[in-house]
């Protein structure tokens, strides 16, 4: 929903009076609005829905989750400052977070060559490592109206898996449920390696990145998606269509900030991780378009490209051996 000035006004009065707005593009899921206060602070307005029919479960108190993780990572990633939220929905029918502006540029309007491409994964994967030293208090989603809060991270996977499965059955998309439930019963048992659960952002593909002239990381946003557990689960949100090279370039980036993700790839369970986190990830995308009622040119293509990019997720875990002894 977009706000209109009398809303946004209303709003902002704890902060001060609106001098000017501008709605920004972009986003598929909550509505944003840059707007410059009386004072010259510039502020980002995010509403985000609040309608459960056009959410998937684990978006459930998704706007409070996103303002928390900003408060876990303020000292250890530039996340923008939350000035403001209000979750009352006493003014607008929508949940409110309002943070700083940040300076940058987004990476996905930026047309990088190869070369710049490699530093900027570089530097992502440097990020993480940071990102990946901030402990979380539990598995699984934040947000406690998702049922999806778990002591162990087994037991939170099977809960995502089974929640994007109900999704689906409920907004009509068509999944290889019973496929997706075998392979998790015969590789769920690699799950049980992760035992001390990291904030991992979930979504760090370029629209959510912000790089300055020199391509270094300045800002980063959109939190919604963060996961409490595996920090492997990153590099899927990275790399959502599996681009060639991406991977290897954020790993080495990853390694030479004293990261743990070449590590956990290379144990004994690491790359079945990686395929399920894959496939529950590719289950999101395939869900998401019909609760969200995506429309436009692009589409068939994309539904396309995301249902060959399912099936390879399961054709990868189906044919692999499951790894005993853990």
């Amino acid at each position: 929903m977009s706000l209109t000035p009398a809303q946004l006004a209303a709003v902002l009065a704890p902060l001060g009076e609106v001098a000017h707005s501008t709605p920004l593009t972009g986003g598929m899921f909550a509505s944003t609005t840059a707007v410059t206060l009386a004072d010259g602070v510039r502020v980002i307005v995010k509403a985000s829905p609040t309608d459960a029919r056009k959410l998937c479960r684990y978006e459930y108190g998704i706007a409070a989750s996103e303002a928390l993780v900003y408060r876990m990572l303020a000292a250890h990633a530039p996340v923008p400052e939350v000035l403001l939220t209000d979750f009352s929905r006493a003014l607008v029918d929508a949940d409110i977070v309002v943070t700083r502006h940040l300076p940058g540029r987004v990476w996905n309007d930026l047309e990088l060559d190869p070369a710049a491409t490699a530093r900027a994964r570089h530097a992502l994967g440097a990020l993480m490592a940071e990102l990946h030293r901030v402990p979380a208090p539990a598995f699984g989603y934040p947000a406690p109206e998702t049922g999806m809060r778990r002591d162990d991270w087994r037991s939170a996977v099977t809960a995502m898996f089974d929640g994007i499965i109900q999704d689906a059955a409920e907004s009509g998309t068509t999944l290889p449920s019973q496929r997706v439930r075998a392979v998790l019963a015969r590789h769920g048992h690699a799950l049980d390696a992760v035992t001390a659960p990291v904030v991992v952002h979930n979504d760090l593909w370029p629209a959510n990145i912000f790089l300055d002239d020199d391509l270094r990381i300045v800002g980063l946003i959109d939190t919604e998606r963060t996961v409490w557990g595996d920090p492997l689960f990153d590099l899927v949100g990275a790399n959502q269509m599996a681009e060639e090279h991406a991977e290897e370039q954020i790993i080495e980036g990853n390694t030479d900030a004293g990261g743990v993700l070449a590590a956990e790839l290379a144990s004994p369970n690491g790359r079945i991780r990686l395929a399920l986190y894959q496939l529950y990830y590719r289950l999101i995308l395939a869900t998401e378009m019909d609760i969200r009622g995506f429309e436009g040119d692009w589409l068939p293509e994309y539904r396309a490209q995301v249902g060959r990019l399912l099936e390879e997720a399961l054709e990868q875990l189906e044919a692999a051996e499951p790894v005993r002894g853990l």
